[in-house]
């Protein structure tokens, strides 16, 4: 008597061979066989059958680059990704999290996040529990706590570099030799005690709350390497960082090079594509298959779709903020300011910008309204065509994009949202993205999940892959389900040493989606104030998940979730 059979789902295992009809039998939250179904081998009983006639059966999605490092704390359900399907997530990227954490640095560790991932500090002042110091402590905080899916964590190269340099670190101060061996122990001992891998930030846009550079971003090679030769002394480990784009192909390659050829671990680099080196990526990979061709562990880590900021009233900011005459609204309560936007005069401000103090207002906004679009309720175009930008309707219908976005967001009670990009849209459409996925040195990530809380809603990217690029893409080809399975399963398993799941074959773990394929969508993105203290985020939920699974345990059903915690911390490779 099997414990679970999922019957006649079209089986898409991850693994990137095709799809088939098959039935999967789980015994003790392990997979035990894979078979066609109707097959001369029969499964036999099963004390649980789920009929998956008709829908889509695929590994728990693993998402590695999230940043629920704060949210752990408080939060067994680490929504939106439990929302959208997987199963397992890596945290502590982009040099930024919580441990070790000095008894005197928490309020400053709390600004460091808020500053560089926008996680309100009054969520994470009310909601951290703070019983730790080392990151090993920290490790066995989370291993207290039941979640509902699994996690894991990375050493983060700013509290490291707090922890031992104090405010020189905060300074981005070059270290000691002291200072290095000390930090290195530090990641080294994390390591040994469960860590997944380390990050950094080399990138000048992460910065704390009040305007500092992320502690380690000027990081000379000696620090580099000091740390580093940890991950090599401890065995495992991913180097993840946060590049400055314009200077990763140049200065920043060749010690990337020689960090992994000397230390034999993987570093896995995030490339995104800005406005204003639209082509730079095409040197990315090119330099991924040098390294490639001579067997060293680099990769770069891509988003699935626009690093889109979703910019309302209630959020981080909005195209209004940079005009000076908002002043006179950010405090007035949102039904008030959307009511108080209805103003002509007030319109006939926004609609330029003033000498004094408007600059970026006009950089931002006025000289960018093609590049801004209007969301609308449910599924959100990441692909938007030029011909429905504001600035186009505005044109065909006489009227100003500016009064065009003013009401959007004043639409829904001032609950209305505009998107505009910040990454990957410089060609106007998501040929980058399609190019970059299909790159073998490149790997599925960088959704932010926990993260960028008022502006950006990208922690349902897993869900987005399905639904934009294998099956309703129209300004492009789209990519092969089992490609797109692949990428966000064992390809990120196996990056990160996970050797225990990523795919649906016996002896794995059984973290498994069932979906409703043909239906799978979005419900709106709205601003929920459910985080601690009612602070705000934006959300997205998932629409056709009838089941998932961990260890063999059902945590969703049809979108629900069903009360069941198997999820637990993950401590080193398998």
């Amino acid at each position: 008597m099997h414990d679970l059979v999922i019957r006649g789902g079209f089986v898409v295992d991850g693994t990137g061979r095709p799809g088939r009809i098959a039935d999967v039998v789980v015994n003790d939250g392990v997979i035990t066989a894979v078979v066609d179904a109707g097959s001369v081998d029969d499964v036999g009983e099963a004390t649980r059958v789920v009929d998956a006639t008709g829908k889509l059966v695929t590994p728990g999605w693993v998402d590695i680059h999230t940043h629920y490092d704060g949210q752990a704390s408080w939060d067994p359900y680490l929504t939106p990704s439990s929302w959208h399907g997987v199963t397992t997530v890596v945290m502590g990227n982009c040099g930024v999290g919580f441990a070790p954490a000095a008894p005197d640095r928490h309020e400053w560790l709390i600004e460091l996040m808020e500053g560089v991932e926008d996680i309100p500090g009054t969520a994470l002042t009310e909601g951290l529990t703070w019983d730790w110091e080392s990151f090993e402590e920290y490790l066995d905080a989370l291993d207290r706590r039941q979640f509902v899916i699994d996690i894991g964590a990375q050493v983060a190269h700013g509290p490291v570099r707090g922890y031992v340099m104090g405010e020189r670190g905060a300074a981005d101060e070059a270290p000691t030799d002291d200072d290095i061996a000390a930090m290195a122990d530090i990641v080294e001992r994390g390591l040994r005690a469960g860590a997944l891998g380390f990050s950094t930030s080399r990138t000048p846009i992460h910065r704390s709350k009040s305007g500092e550079l992320v502690p380690g971003t000027h990081a000379e090679r000696d620090e580099l390497f000091g740390i580093a030769d940890a991950l090599a002394r401890a065995g495992h480990g991913v180097f993840q960082f946060a590049p400055d784009h314009a200077h990763l192909p140049i200065d920043e390659w060749p010690w990337m090079k020689e960090l992994a050829r000397r230390t034999g671990r993987t570093i896995s680099v995030n490339l995104n594509q800005p406005d204003d080196a639209p082509d730079l990526w095409k040197d990315v990979l090119a330099l991924l298959d040098e390294a490639s061709d001579e067997g060293i562990p680099i990769v770069a880590q891509v988003a699935g779709r626009v690093v889109g900021l979703l910019m309302c009233l209630e959020g981080s900011f909005n195209p209004l903020s940079f005009h000076p005459a908002y002043a006179t609204l950010a405090d007035l309560p949102l039904a008030e300011r959307a009511v108080a936007l209805a103003d002509p005069a007030l319109r006939d401000e926004f609609a330029t910008a003033p000498a004094d103090g408007g600059a970026l207002y006009q950089k931002l906004v006025l000289d960018r309204l093609d590049r801004f679009w209007v969301v609308e309720d449910g599924d959100i175009d990441y692909e938007p065509p030029p011909e429905q930008s504001l600035a186009a309707i505005a044109e065909r219908n006489g009227m100003r994009a500016s009064d065009l976005m003013i009401d959007q967001l004043a639409s829904n009670d001032g609950n209305g949202i505009v998107l505009t990009p910040f990454f990957n849209y410089a060609y106007g459409d998501l040929s980058f993205s399609y190019e970059v996925h299909q790159h073998p040195g490149t790997r599925m990530g960088l959704a932010d999940a926990g993260a960028h809380c008022g502006v950006v809603c990208d922690g349902g990217t897993p869900t987005f892959m399905l639904t934009h690029w294998t099956r309703d893409r129209t300004r492009g080809p789209k990519l092969a389900l089992e490609h797109v399975v692949r990428r966000q399963t064992q390809e990120t398993a196996e990056l990160y040493g996970l050797g225990d799941r990523g795919a649906l074959m016996p002896g794995l773990r059984a973290d498994i989606n069932v979906i409703d394929y043909d239906h799978l969508t979005f419900g709106a993105a709205r601003m929920a104030h459910d985080l601690p203290a009612g602070a705000r985020r934006l959300v997205q939920k998932a629409k056709g998940y009838d089941a998932t699974f961990v260890a063999g345990v059902q945590i969703v059903d049809h979108d629900e979730f069903t009360g069941e915690l198997p999820g637990k911390l993950i401590r080193g490779p398998r």
